[in-house]
């Protein structure tokens, strides 16, 4: 603060404004620790420019006086670049704000919170990895926030890891379904379960709080239809003895563009993983119908997704899914060795 007192405070202006302006297009979004010391860098070489643009034509200057002008802008750009990335850490932490640098880092295979989920519940996991492709590409496309997306995915369903039993793709194959010995509201509520189980360790290993959005909003405030279904059989089909709230999530319903894909692309990938598609035609309809559904029960009418959104991401769905489940060559069965058979090239 000491130069804004001085008498000719005012001819510093174009050295701060100048050599700032750079440091903050060079940093850009800040996805890496390393775009801080680059954009020092690029501060401290504007700011050598502007200093010898400015000094060097009206004031004589000898080799130590650059030398030490320039030394000054050099640290002047790096320590100003090292401050910025620890304010925005703690300020990060204490606001709760949500950073690219943050998102990165608990996205990494080692993060204790992924490596819990996987061991827990790695069909969930592995479910989980699909989701994440499918929405983020189409989140590029649509110009939402791509890696915010990505990492949403990631943990949208890790309160699975909780009771992992309690969902089909953690049961080991031939074994009985929990949900079996269950009343179709207590199968319900094991389910829904999962999305307050999720904001619990979220809360616990200190996730951003916009991934809270992602744990909460990935079903809205659908209703868990099989459950819901067999009940409304066991009743004769009487709807005023069903009571349907038992069978609905919480919510609440989809409030962005990068929540509202993920519901679309987890409900896109769970079906496609039941029902096996092997051609286009049948995928597209997969996605359609999800989208649809969506649609019809009002998930969708708080984000700003536009029509044109929705087939861009139609599009991207079925791309991604075309390349995941296509048809596959049955492998010959290997045939034993023919005994004594000759495995030397013949000659010509």
């Amino acid at each position: 603060m000491p130069p804004y007192a001085m008498p000719n405070a005012l001819d510093l202006m174009p050295y701060y404004l100048i050599s700032s302006m750079v440091g903050v297009l060079v940093l850009g979004s800040a996805r890496r620790v390393w775009t801080f010391f680059r954009a020092g860098m690029a501060t401290s070489i504007a700011g050598i420019v502007v200093l010898l643009a400015f000094r060097f034509p009206f004031t004589p200057m000898d080799g130590i006086a650059m030398l030490q002008l320039s030394g000054a802008a050099v640290f002047s750009g790096l320590a100003s670049s090292s401050i910025a990335l620890l304010l925005q850490y703690f300020l990060a932490q204490t606001l709760g704000l949500t950073t690219a640098l943050q998102l990165i880092e608990i996205s990494r295979p080692d993060f204790p919170l992924l490596q819990f989920f996987l061991r827990n519940a790695p069909g969930t996991y592995q479910h989980s990895l699909q989701v994440a492709n499918l929405a983020e590409q189409a989140a590029e496309l649509i110009g939402a926030d791509a890696l915010l997306t990505r990492v949403g995915a990631l943990f949208h369903d890790v309160g699975k890891a909780m009771n992992p039993m309690f969902f089909i793709e953690n049961q080991p194959q031939g074994r009985v379904n929990t949900h079996e010995d269950l009343e179709p509201a207590e199968s319900a509520a094991a389910i829904i379960t999962h999305v307050p189980d999720g904001v619990v360790l979220a809360r616990k290993h200190r996730l951003p709080r916009r991934i809270d959005d992602f744990i909460l909003e990935h079903h809205g405030t659908m209703v868990t239809r099989y459950q819901y279904n067999q009940a409304l059989e066991a009743a004769g089909g009487d709807t005023s003895k069903v009571y349907i709230e038992q069978f609905r999530y919480p919510g609440p319903r989809p409030r962005s563009r990068e929540t509202a894909l993920l519901m679309l692309a987890d409900g896109t990938e769970a079906r496609a993983r039941a029902e096996r598609p092997q051609d286009e035609e049948t995928i597209r309809k997969i996605v359609l119908s999800t989208i649809e559904a969506a649609q019809k029960q009002g998930q969708l009418d708080d984000t700003q997704l536009t029509l044109k959104d929705l087939h861009i991401i139609t599009d991207s769905f079925v791309t991604i899914l075309k390349g995941t489940h296509h048809p596959r060559i049955a492998y010959p069965k290997e045939t034993p060795a023919i005994e004594g058979a000759n495995t030397v090239p013949r000659k010509t």
